[in-house]
């Protein structure tokens, strides 16, 4: 019994939150959560609005811990439609307020009547503020609402009714302003949930029927429409079509889809008629995947996001503590009370550190959410900042700069019956793990070569081929390199060609026995399209030094690496020599990125600064091993995602920067006496609107463009 309550309560829920109007509310929302009965642990993801919940609590239970800011809460698999009323509706305290204050100052400061507009307009725009401020003041939690309660309140102590108003009709439009533009940065996920369809047509057993997404099962036949979206992941059984992946991998042209193709929920059947059988439940699927990685990136904080969190703990009681010695020292020595405590208020207002502390969050989630739509994967805020400080880039040859699927080019034979000789490699290779054995078994295929015998004693030699024995003779076959080994001096003829075809950037297999060499085999990798293109848009962006890893012979590697224009290239790597090279590129260059497939470059990818794996589209290793996937196993979207990282780290400089000196500008004014309360506001406000408009040009950057 005992173990079972237990577990009961340390489960973990996540839930969706509406309503968050700044980080510093997430943060008092995140502790209240923490401190209700029967809850072990809280954790806010402000960029997406959730809070994950260890233990056992109800939702309303999280509503009244999120009272003070009227959150509305709901567990996360609910498909909730959140419902806008119109703007003056949800506005209207704010438009009254304006309107009276309006009338206040038509009224003129003499007039009876603009002393009750004005206060009034103090009440109605700024009781939810004086609320917060009230609370947090008792709570010692000094935010901005505690600053602005007190500058506003000061301000009618001192009989500046006009200025006070002014104060709150500001602050009232800076929160719906910031409040809009984190729904704005936030949208780019809300369109990705909206992707998928939540319900779909699907064949079980011999009914048809047309269910929700959440009950449809593994096993299930997908029914899917000319037109229509695919909702689950699954592979073709029936039925031949064109689907646009564009929402999951971000390449615009359609791909033809056939039977056992792999084809993934939220694209578009263009069209055929497709049959799909369901792999993957609906929290599987690939786009689920994308979506839950995608939120996760953005509460992951990033480095510029920590110092600015750090600095603003400090920074508000500090503040505080400089305006109460202006309000109360000069005074004490022969200064005019109302004048100092005016200009202790102002620099009151002027220090919320409102702009500075959402110049990260907004710029974050608008570039991770921009990248996602555009098929490229960034897993946190922090590997966006580095992508944008990397100086070398290592790449994977096989299967990255090139396509990976080795074809055979030529079968050179000495004196030999060709139709025998693909035979035995076929048989030899058949039980090869080697890449280059699917070429040679294409090959016999394709030449309608029978095969299906087994070698006897057949072994695989370690890192240079395979040995076994046909028809009682022991064949080898493998790399130059072991022939070299087996015959003391290599055939002159046999010598030359193989040089001449690794010139030509080719990989050579060699079949023979013991006593001499009876075929040549040369299989080469083509090269991708944008390889070449992708090199050298990366030089162009400033990237210092390109580098080609590769475990295929030097003659081959250096043939690719000279049509692509790779600076430099490092061949017959195992795969701890390039996790060794990694490192002693890291301590020459400190910030490098490694480029692969996330399969057998895991480890090379770990110790680079930012590991960015290819084809992250149906493949969970890529997807869990790389810091950064590009969906749709597309190079060209390397220099995009360079673009955006050097973007977004000199967006977030920019907005610290002007932040800050928004600030001291407004400090240096208040020494003369110039800074107004309006003003203070007025700057506060006009910051953190800049701040967050600056961010959100990063919705705009795009596939190409240079940064």
């Amino acid at each position: 019994m005992d173990n079972n309550t237990q577990n009961h309560a340390e489960a973990k829920n996540v839930y969706r939150v509406q309503g968050f109007t700044c980080t510093n509310c997430a943060g008092i929302f995140e502790k209240n959560v923490k401190n209700l009965p029967g809850v072990q642990d809280a954790q806010v993801n402000f960029g997406a609005s959730k809070i994950t919940v260890v233990g056992n609590t109800t939702v309303a239970e999280l509503e009244k811990a999120g009272a003070f800011e009227s959150l509305k809460v709901t567990p996360e698999k609910e498909h909730v439609v959140e419902k806008k009323g119109p703007f003056w509706k949800e506005n209207w305290n704010v438009i009254v307020s304006a309107l009276l204050l309006a009338a206040g100052y038509i009224l003129g400061e003499d007039h009876s009547l603009s002393f009750i507009f004005y206060t009034t307009s103090i009440v109605i725009g700024g009781y939810e503020l004086f609320i917060k401020g009230v609370q947090n003041l008792v709570r010692f939690q000094f935010d901005m609402n505690v600053l602005m309660t007190i500058a506003i309140l000061g301000a009618a102590a001192i009989g500046q009714w006009s200025e006070g108003a002014t104060v709150v009709i500001l602050f009232a439009i800076s929160e719906v302003l910031e409040r809009y533009s984190m729904e704005k940065a936030r949208q780019s996920i809300r369109s990705l949930m909206d992707i998928a369809p939540k319900e779909a047509f699907i064949r079980r057993g011999s009914t048809e029927l047309m269910v929700n997404v959440d009950d449809i099962q593994v096993g299930d036949i997908l029914i899917v429409k000319p037109g229509q979206k695919l909702a689950m992941d699954g592979i073709v059984i029936k039925g031949s079509s064109s689907v646009n992946q564009a929402a999951i991998t971000g390449e615009s042209i359609p791909v033809t889809k056939t039977i056992d193709d792999e084809v993934f929920a939220g694209t578009l059947n263009e069209e055929g008629l497709l049959e799909v059988k369901v792999t993957k439940t609906v929290e599987d699927t690939t786009i689920s995947k994308i979506i839950h990685l995608v939120e996760e990136a953005q509460a992951e904080r990033a480095p510029s996001q920590a110092f600015v969190d750090r600095f603003a703990k400090y920074y508000t009681p500090a503040i505080m503590m400089v305006a109460l010695v202006i309000a109360v020292v000069p005074p004490l020595l022969g200064g005019s009370w109302g004048e100092w405590i005016y200009r202790a208020l102002a620099l009151l207002v002027v220090g919320c550190p409102c702009a500075l502390v959402i110049s990260t969050p907004v710029s974050i989630v608008t570039a991770i959410g921009n990248a996602a739509k555009r098929g490229v994967l960034i897993k946190g805020g922090i590997h966006l900042e580095e992508a944008g400080r990397i100086s070398a880039v290592a790449f994977d040859k096989t299967g990255t700069l090139t396509i990976g699927v080795p074809q055979v080019t030529e079968f050179i034979t000495f004196g030999e019956h060709e139709h025998e000789m693909l035979k035995i490699s076929a048989i030899l290779e058949k039980g090869s793990q080697h890449p280059l054995a699917s070429a040679i078994l294409r090959k016999a295929e394709a030449a309608q070569v029978d095969f299906k015998a087994d070698a006897e004693e057949f072994s695989s030699i370690t890192g240079k081929g395979v040995k076994g024995r046909i028809n009682g003779q022991r064949y080898y076959m493998g790399s130059p390199k072991l022939f070299a080994e087996l015959h003391t001096s290599m055939e002159t003829e046999a010598k030359r060609q193989i040089e001449e075809l690794q010139n030509q950037g080719k990989t050579v297999m060699v079949l023979g026995t013991e006593a001499k060499i009876l075929a040549l085999i040369a299989v080469a990798d083509e090269v991708r399209e944008s390889s070449k293109n992708v090199i050298q848009k990366l030089h162009e962006l400033g990237i210092k030094k390109t580098i080609m890893l590769t475990g295929d012979n030097k003659a081959t590697a250096d043939a690719v690496g000279k049509r692509l224009g790779i600076a430099e290239v490092k061949a017959e790597l195992l795969p701890q020599d390039k996790l060794e090279y990694i490192k002693t590129l890291r301590s020459q260059y400190v910030n490098v990125a490694m480029v692969g497939d996330g399969v057998n470059d895991a480890p090379a990818l770990a110790a680079s600064t930012v590991g960015i794996a290819m084809g992250g589209a149906g493949t969970d290793t890529a997807l869990e091993t790389a810091d950064i996937a590009l969906m749709g196993d597309d190079l060209s979207k390397l220099p995009y995602t360079m673009s955006l990282s050097r973007k977004t780290l000199a967006i977030i400089k920019q907005n610290i920067a002007f932040s800050l000196l928004i600030k001291v500008v407004a400090l240096l004014l208040i020494v003369p006496g110039w800074l107004t309360l309006w003003m203070a506001i007025f700057a506060d406000m006009g910051a953190t609107l800049i701040v967050t408009l600056n961010s959100l040009r990063l919705l705009q950057v795009k596939d190409g463009e240079q940064s």
